[in-house]
């Protein structure tokens, strides 16, 4: 019987060895294993270009859907892509990282065009290394760049000025929501819808924030703007995330007889026009943009020619629209 129960506590002893052999030994199997798929990784991506694609905001929705199209437009192309951008809006650190892109020496960089001699110096200085750079959402024209991808901003302006002046004749005082004061396109479009309510006799537009591409600021800003011209009938945002702020900021005032018209085709602006909160929008196609960059990049490489400027058409979202494709929320 004593040997009976030395041998099952001999066994009982072998087996938690057993079991901790096991969890010592399987970590470094998987780790092995991870290895030898870097490697393989490595391997087969030296066959590969890359093309670093810099966005104005990392997890801005806009942004997201413009890495997506480019994403799988580089999927048929055996391109890779490394996508980056600050966290939140920084032109400082958005110049970081297109020079930090350069100094890696990727085959190709796309990248927002925006204001200022050191990002049209850093844009030349990958073209004279070697490196093409397509401007995508914002331009850079009087750089080097070889092209730019993406909607023309000032016709898009001209086209929400059409949207707010067939509205309504009297709902002439506007109050107007930019995303960046930095970015070309932000501006382009403010140059173009000023041009459409500038010809509009009594219409007028009583003042200009920038939101700093954040809902909350928009909101903020929207809700100074009303209590400081509180005459104001019309509110426009000019970059995505726009018109929620400005409905929220609208709320916070306790205003509701205010028409809003927005920037692009998230879901919340969708939800927005779908309750009648936000009359219009303009909207662009930001998958497109960044499959058509991709497709322009391969071009490049191959040796052809590209057109310096390739713009994407913009459409316009309202609720009649969502009500015919049956797409409302």
């Amino acid at each position: 019987m004593f040997n009976r129960y030395r041998t099952l506590g001999l066994i009982g002893i072998l087996l938690v060895f057993c079991y901790f052999l096991y969890q010592f030994v399987s970590p470094t199997l998987k780790i092995d294993h991870l290895v030898r798929e870097m490697n393989r990784s490595s391997v087969v991506s030296k066959s590969m270009k890359h093309v670093v694609l810099i966005a104005q905001e990392l997890d801005n929705p806009f942004w997201r859907a413009v890495e997506k199209g480019a994403n799988a437009a580089a999927m048929q192309r055996g391109i890779a892509i490394d996508y980056m951008g600050p966290i939140r809006i920084n032109p400082t650190e958005q110049t970081k990282l297109l020079e930090k892109s350069i100094a890696a020496k990727p085959d190709a960089i796309l990248v927002q065009g925006m204001k200022g001699q050191p990002y049209k110096q850093l844009i030349n200085k990958a073209i004279d290394q070697g490196i093409p750079v397509i401007t995508i959402d914002a331009d850079e024209p009087d750089s080097k760049r070889i092209a730019y991808v993406g909607t023309d901003n000032r016709e898009a302006g001209k086209r929400m000025g059409e949207l707010v002046i067939q509205d309504a004749a009297e709902r002439g005082r506007i109050g107007v929501i930019i995303g960046s004061e930095w970015a070309d396109n932000q501006q382009l479009r403010l140059e173009g819808f000023r041009s459409m309510i500038f010809n509009t006799p009594g219409s007028e537009i009583v003042a200009v924030r920038s939101s700093n591409i954040s809902r909350i600021q928009a909101a903020k800003q929207t809700e100074a703007l009303l209590k400081q011209y509180p005459r104001i009938q019309t509110m426009v945002g000019l970059s995505s995330l726009d018109a929620a702020g400005i409905v929220e900021g609208l709320k916070a005032a306790d205003r509701a007889d205010v028409r809003v018209f927005g920037f692009d085709d998230l879901e919340v602006t969708r939800q927005g026009i779908a309750d009648g909160h936000i009359t219009a929008s303009v909207v662009q196609q930001p998958r497109e943009i960044g499959a058509q960059a991709i497709e322009l990049v391969d071009t490049v490489f191959k040796g052809d020619a590209i057109p310096v400027q390739h713009f994407i058409a913009t459409s316009t979202l309202d609720r009649d629209d969502m009500k015919s494709k049956g797409n409302s929320p």
